[in-house]
């Protein structure tokens, strides 16, 4: 076979299988598209695990009517402009990658509104075509993004799906992770019509035990001892429990953040239990 370039909805299928392994791969996603818009609520909506369909709601700073279209292309964005831009990257997604890979292996519609449009837009693509429609719609200031049978047209990814109750579990679990580092922001989930979780924004300065234990449980916020320690321009804060009254459960519930951003490290993982064992640990 001679050397080819892949035509584009290929090319996209292909990269779709790097960025979007899962429901819950989907949901990380844009959620993170939502906080990098700014959002202080978003509303997640799942059914059938996420294969059926997965809608996420929020009230952030939304998207321009003549840029729709172009959030669905792949390699573009606006959080990044030039290489050096990677030296400081502050937002929680940069490659211009996630939608495109998404709407190629679904039905994706997403509306969107501004502050300063009056009236709101609807893009809407679909599969290996990923021809853009766009269309008036209503809808308030913020983005609301919906995904339709997710892996309808590859067969063979659907089938590596398990049941629903562990997709869903996955898509939890993401949540509960993005929920700790964001105590600012409001996160509701629901699954199958039924509301599953309800984290309400803490406010600044208040008491952020309540999500805390939401989410470790209160056996873990019974031993939480909370941190913070300063160095130059490295901060590290948050809660360690106290190794000699941890039980094996317990020991388990470990979630890392490194600029706000979800990291699972062996290496960091490693460090931060030695020096609670080396420290707490201590007779």
């Amino acid at each position: 076979m001679p050397i080819q370039v892949l035509p584009p909805q290929l090319a996209n299928q292909i990269a779709a299988g790097e960025v979007v392994e899962r429901p819950a791969s989907v949901v990380k996603e844009l959620v993170e598209n939502s906080l990098d818009a700014g959002a202080t609520r978003i509303d997640i909506d799942i059914e059938r695990g996420g294969a059926k369909l997965i809608r996420i709601r929020d009230n952030g700073c939304g998207i321009k009517k003549d840029e729709l279209a172009l959030a669905l292309a792949r390699h573009a964005t606006s959080k990044i402009a030039s290489l050096d831009d990677l030296e400081a990257i502050i937002s929680l997604g940069f490659r211009g990658e996630a939608l495109a890979s998404i709407s190629s292996v679904s039905r994706l519609t997403l509306t969107s509104r501004t502050a300063e449009q009056q009236e709101a837009w609807q893009a809407y693509a679909e599969g290996r075509d990923m021809n853009v429609t766009v269309k008036p719609a209503a809808h308030p200031v913020g983005t609301t993004l919906e995904v339709l049978d997710l892996f309808y047209n590859t067969p063979a990814r659907r089938k590596f799906l398990r049941t629903e109750k562990t997709e869903f579990n996955h898509i939890d679990e993401i949540i509960r992770r993005i929920a700790l580092a964001r105590f600012d922001v409001t996160i509701n989930l629901s699954h199958n019509g039924k509301i599953v979780r309800q984290y309400r924004a803490v406010p600044e300065g208040g008491q952020k035990e309540r999500r805390l234990g939401a989410i470790c449980g209160t056996a873990f916020l019974e031993q939480a001892l909370a941190i913070e320690w300063q160095h130059g321009d490295l901060t590290l804060r948050g809660w360690v429990a106290d190794p000699n009254h941890t039980t094996p459960a317990l020991a388990e519930i470990q979630y890392c953040y490194v600029n706000g951003r979800m990291m699972r490290d062996r290496l960091i993982n490693h460090a931060i239990r030695q020096a609670c064992e080396d420290k707490l640990g201590a007779d």
